[in-house]
């Protein structure tokens, strides 16, 4: 199963982002990718009010999405925000085409580092996987990999890959933390980790969010069930392809059994 990680900076306009999506996966498609992953807030970036931009999974967005992902015969996972009851909206991972549509709801807040995720979108409670030609994939949301129980909790659910979807924070030692963060969270669960980020965002008032709230590094990374970084982009905009094999992770886990002799 070949994956395309479409490593993009958002703006504040959800159709231009759209278009992006719609460039993008045709890119993808041509050379040989199944799925195509787009970062945390691809919809829309960080930093502006995200209410009115906020729109259900059944909404026109989502819908263009699905129509690019049926145009190209791949499924496509890509960040939105979509309402949540409370009035807040929730941070949504889009997987759409080749039969699904859904969203993963990201369950673990940035309420870190000075940002409070908390304070406009509301968290999710189920994780969430899918499978594509027999590849079963997790998903995962930026401040989640934070959180090994997840990544552990998506393997339990039979994930042998799990998309990490981000819009990650600059700042000191950021870098070398996502870095850290995905290899260990592969060693973690024994499964591929693909880590899709928003790219550096350019100098600009459209390329910047606004009171400190995240926009993007770059540095996608896709690390092998045994932690070893086997793709990565730099800071700007760029695709990694990467072909996804189950049989690796089975041989992972026969190596280094974390799994099964877990005892908490």
């Amino acid at each position: 199963m070949r994956v395309a990680l479409c490593q993009i900076t958002s703006s504040a306009d959800p159709a231009a982002n759209l278009d992006l999506v719609r460039v993008e996966t045709a890119r993808a498609a041509e050379r040989g990718a199944g799925v195509v992953v787009f970062p945390e807030a691809a919809m829309c970036r960080f930093g502006v009010p995200l209410g009115p931009v906020a729109e259900p999974l059944d909404g026109p967005w989502a819908g263009a999405v699905r129509g690019i992902a049926e145009e190209h015969g791949v499924v496509v996972v890509a960040g939105m925000f979509t309402p949540a009851p409370d009035g807040r909206v929730a941070n949504t991972l889009l997987v759409t085409g080749g039969g699904h549509h859904a969203g993963y709801d990201k369950i673990h807040l940035f309420d870190a580092f000075g940002f409070a995720e908390s304070r406009t979108v509301a968290p999710g409670a189920q994780p969430v996987v899918f499978a594509v030609d027999g590849i079963v994939f997790g998903l995962a949301t930026c401040y989640d990999v934070r959180f090994p129980e997840l990544f552990r909790s998506l393997a339990d659910r039979g994930a042998t890959a799990v998309l990490l979807c981000a819009s990650w924070g600059a700042g000191p030692g950021k870098r070398e933390q996502w870095e850290l963060l995905v290899r260990a969270r592969a060693l973690d669960c024994t499964s591929w980790v693909l880590a899709c980020g928003q790219a550096e965002p350019p100098v600009g008032p459209e390329g910047a969010g606004d009171g400190g709230a995240p926009t993007g590094i770059g540095f996608s990374t896709v690390a092998s069930p045994l932690g070893a970084v086997v793709e990565q982009l730099g800071a700007e905009p760029g695709v990694v392809l990467v072909d996804v094999d189950a049989g690796s992770v089975e041989q992972a886990r026969r190596t280094l059994p974390v799994l099964v002799n877990r005892r908490l």
